[in-house]
C-alpha cells in the first residue's frame, strides 16, 4: 500500500515520459522504500482517495484532473455561462481587465476546513482574499466558524499521551516500570488528535466543565493570521484532574446564523438522535501539557492559543496578561522522543495492563533462568518484561536513533541500562560480538514496528526472524510462534458512504466526478485494502469470523507463495459493504493477542474492535442485501501472501 504525499516524479528525459516514484511500506525489511509506479499511478490514487477522505487539498501544485471534472459538471448542468472555472490557488488569481476576475467578488464562498478548523490554513487564504479578491463589505458562506472547548478527566483518553507505570507481578514480588521524567514532563505531540468523539461512551470520561465558547471568525470581514490566544474564565463543575480538553467548532452559513453546520458531539449536541455523520470533520481531543487538580466551583481559566494553522489550550489559575511580549504561547514540542516515536494508539497499547498482563504470562512459560533473550519491535516494553519475569540475558534492537536514544531513557529510570543491551543495528546487520558471542534461546516480538500500514506488515518480525537464524540455538523458542489472518464481511453504519457515489447534489449532477473516482479505482486502489480505525466506525459482523492463513515464525519465511481460497456464508441479515481483515498473534499454545476482533460478534453482530489498532478494510464493489436465512448469499475469497514482497494480494466477490 503506498503512502497517499510520498510521491515525486522525475523525466525520463530521452523519450519525454514520466516516471513517478512513490513511497510504500516495505514488509520484508520494515521500511519505507521508492518504487517506480506507472505516470499515472499518483493522479489515480490521488482521485481514489478523494472519495473517502472527502475532500481534496493539493498543497504542491494545482491538481488539473479535478478542475477538469468542474469544468465538465459545469457544463452538464447548463451553467458554462454562468460559472468559470479557474485552475489556479486563490492567491495566484488576479483581478482587473485581462486578469482571471474582471472585478473583485462581492460573495466569498469557500470550504477551507478540517476538523481542526484552520489546519488547511484557512486563516491565510481568508486574509488574502479580503485584501487582494473581494471587495470591504463582502457577504461570506459560510458566514462566521465559532469554536468550543470542554475540559475533561479520562484515563482513557490521557493514556494516549503518557505512559502509565506498569505492574509486572513475578514469584517474589511485584515490579513496577516507570516513565523517565522527562517524559513525564513532555508537552507532548504538537498535533490535534482527531477522532469520531460520539463513538467514545460517557463511561470514559468525566465533563469538569461546561461547554466553552473560546473564539470565534467572522469571515465576511478582514480575517488576521497572527498568532494570539483567547481565554474563558470557568468554575469547574465537580473535583477531578483535568487532562484533555475537548473540542469542536460550528459554522453559521448566513449572517443571522438560522442555517447552522455543526461538529458538537453527542452528549452536547441540540439533536443527538440526528447528527450527521462526517469523517471529514470530526472533533479534536487536545492534551494539556501536565494533568492538574481541580476543585469544584474554584475559579479557573482555560486559554486556546492559535496560530495560523494550529490551536492548543492551557489551564491557568490566573489570567494571561496581553502586554507580556510572549503573549501567544509557545506551540508544545516533544522533548522526550517518545512521541515521535509512539504515537497516540501505539500510547494506548503499551497502556493497557491487560495486554501486558497476556505478554507476562506468555513469557513465564516460555523463559528459563538462563534464558538469552533477543527482541524485535520497535521502542517495545518487551526486553523489560522479560528481565523482570527472569531472563538471564536480554538483548534489544532499535535500528532508529530515535527509538534507541528512548528506550535507553527508558532503562535508565529503571535501573536497567546495565542489564539490557539495546544494540542500534537492522537484524540483518547483528553480528556474533553484539550478542557477546552467545546464541539466542527465545527470540520475543509483539510484533510492532513503526512503518506498518497494514496488519499484516507487521510480518517484517518473521523476515527479521529469518535475518538472525545463524544467531539462534538449535532449541530456539519464538514468541509469538505464529500469526494467522482473519476475516469478516461487514455492514457498515456510516463508513461505506466514503466510497459511495454521490450521485447528485442539491440538484447538481455530479455523476462525471463519480465516474472519474470509480475509474481512477479500477486502477488499483479497488484490489486493494485500506486501513481504518474501526473502534471509531459502528459496524455489524454478517458473517462468522473466519482464519485464512498461517504463518509460522518458528520456521523461516518460505520461498513459495501462501495463498487461499474459498467462500464465507453471511449468517446476519444486512447489507454488504466490505471484508475487515486483521492478524492474531499466537503467543503460546492457547494465549493469542488479536489487532482485529476482540471478543466474537453478538447476537446481532456489533462488532468489538481493538482500539489500539487499524483494521485493513476492502471495501466491495457491489452490496447485496441479505435479507432471510433461506437464500444465504456468499462472498468468495481469493488471497495470496508474496513472500518476496511481503505483501498480500486479494479479491473479494459477492455471489448472490
Amino acid at each position: 500500500m503506498a503512502l497517499p504525499a510520498a510521491a515525486g516524479r522525475e523525466d525520463d528525459g530521452q523519450f519525454g515520459t514520466m516516471k513517478v516514484f512513490c513511497g510504500r511500506a516495505n514488509p520484508t525489511t520494515g521500511s519505507v522504500e521508492w518504487l517506480e509506479e506507472d505516470e499515472h499511478y499518483d493522479y489515480h490514487q490521488e482521485i481514489a482517495r478523494s472519495s473517502y477522505a472527502d475532500m481534496l487539498h493539493d498543497k504542491d501544485r494545482v491538481f488539473k484532473p479535478m478542475a477538469d471534472a468542474a469544468v465538465k459538471i459545469v457544463e452538464k448542468n447548463g451553467f458554462s455561462d454562468k460559472i468559470k472555472i479557474i485552475n489556479k490557488h486563490s492567491t495566484e488569481v488576479s483581478v482587473g481587465p485581462g486578469g482571471d476576475m474582471q472585478s473583485y467578488a462581492n460573495i466569498l464562498v469557500t470550504e477551507l476546513f478540517d476538523t481542526e478548523l484552520i489546519g488547511e490554513g484557512a486563516l491565510p487564504s481568508y486574509e488574502h482574499a479580503h485584501k487582494n479578491l473581494v471587495e470591504e463589505n463582502c457577504e461570506a458562506v459560510p458566514h462566521k466558524a465559532t469554536v468550543y472547548a470542554q475540559l475533561v478527566e479520562s484515563r482513557r483518553m490521557w493514556s494516549w499521551n503518557k505512559l502509565f507505570p506498569i505492574h509486572i507481578q513475578t514469584d517474589n514480588a511485584e515490579k513496577i516500570i516507570v516513565a523517565p521524567s522527562e517524559m513525564e514532563n513532555c508537552p507532548g505531540a504538537p498535533s490535534v488528535y482527531d477522532i469520531q468523539l460520539n463513538q467514545m461512551p460517557l463511561s470514559d470520561f468525566t465533563v469538569l466543565s461546561d461547554v466553552l465558547t473560546m473564539f470565534s471568525v467572522d469571515f465576511s470581514k478582514q480575517v488576521n493570521s497572527s498568532p494570539t490566544y483567547h481565554t474563558m474564565q470557568f468554575e469547574p463543575l465537580v473535583s477531578g484532574r483535568a487532562q484533555v480538553v475537548l473540542s469542536w467548532w460550528d459554522i453559521d452559513m448566513d449572517p443571522d446564523g438560522k442555517i447552522k453546520c455543526s461538529m458538537a458531539p453527542y452528549w452536547v449536541h441540540s439533536d443527538p438522535k440526528n447528527i450527521q455523520w462526517r469523517d471529514h470533520w470530526m472533533q479534536c481531543v487536545y492534551f494539556l501539557p501536565n494533568e492538574e487538580p481541580v476543585i469544584q466551583g474554584e475559579s479557573l481559566y482555560l486559554t486556546a492559543h492559535r496560530d495560523d494553522y494550529c490551536v492548543w489550550y492551557n489551564l491557568h489559575k490566573t489570567r494571561l496578561e496581553k502586554s507580556k511580549s510572549n503573549f501567544h504561547g509557545e506551540r508544545p514540542v516533544c522533548e522526550c522522543q517518545a512521541h515521535l516515536l509512539w504515537n497516540r494508539p501505539r500510547f494506548g497499547e503499551l497502556n493497557d495492563q491487560s495486554r501486558t498482563e497476556q505478554y507476562i504470562r506468555a513469557l513465564k512459560k516460555v523463559l528459563k533462568a538462563d534464558s538469552v533473550c533477543l527482541c524485535i519491535s520497535d521502542g517495545s516494553l518487551l526486553p523489560i518484561l522479560a528481565h523482570c519475569v527472569g531472563a538471564e540475558q536480554v538483548f534489544t534492537v532499535e535500528n532508529s536513533a530515535v527509538s534507541h536514544r528512548l528506550m535507553k531513557k527508558i532503562f535508565k529510570a529503571n535501573h536497567l541500562e546495565d542489564k539490557i543491551s539495546i544494540i542500534e543495528k537492522r537484524p540483518e546487520l547483528l553480528t556474533s560480538a553484539d550478542l557477546g558471542d552467545r546464541k539466542i534461546s527465545v527470540l520475543l516480538g509483539e510484533p510492532f514496528f513503526t512503518t506498518s500500514l497494514l496488519p499484516w506488515h507487521n510480518l517484517y518480525f518473521w523476515y527479521a526472524r529469518t535475518a538472525v537464524i545463524e544467531h539462534l540455538a538449535n532449541n530456539i523458542t519464538v514468541l509469538p510462534q505464529a500469526a494467522s489472518l482473519h476475516m469478516v464481511v461487514v455492514e457498515f453504519k456510516d463508513l461505506w458512504r466514503i466510497r459511495s457515489p454521490c450521485g447528485s447534489c442539491e440538484g447538481f449532477d455530479v455523476h462525471i466526478m463519480d465516474d472519474m473516482i470509480k475509474h481512477s479505482l479500477d486502477f488499483r486502489e479497488a484490489r486493494e485494502a485500506e486501513p481504518h480505525p474501526l473502534w471509531e466506525y459502528s459496524s455489524r459482523c454478517l458473517s462468522e469470523p473466519q482464519l485464512v492463513l498461517t504463518f509460522d515464525f518458528r520456521k523461516p519465511v518460505p520461498q513459495q507463495p501462501l495463498s487461499a481460497k474459498g467462500s464465507i456464508t453471511l449468517q446476519r441479515p444486512g447489507r454488504s459493504h466490505g471484508v475487515v481483515l486483521w492478524m492474531e498473534y499466537q503467543l503460546t499454545a492457547g494465549s493469542s493477542v488479536s489487532t482485529g476482533l476482540v471478543r466474537m460478534p453478538e447476537a446481532q453482530g456489533e462488532c468489538s474492535w481493538n482500539p489500539h489498532c487499524k483494521q485493513a478494510v476492502y471495501f466491495l464493489n457491489s452490496t447485496l442485501e441479505t435479507k432471510t436465512q433461506d437464500s444465504p448469499q456468499t462472498v468468495t475469497y481469493a488471497l495470496e501472501f508474496n513472500p518476496k514482497v511481503g505483501d498480500i494480494s486479494m479479491d473479494f466477490r459477492l455471489i448472490s
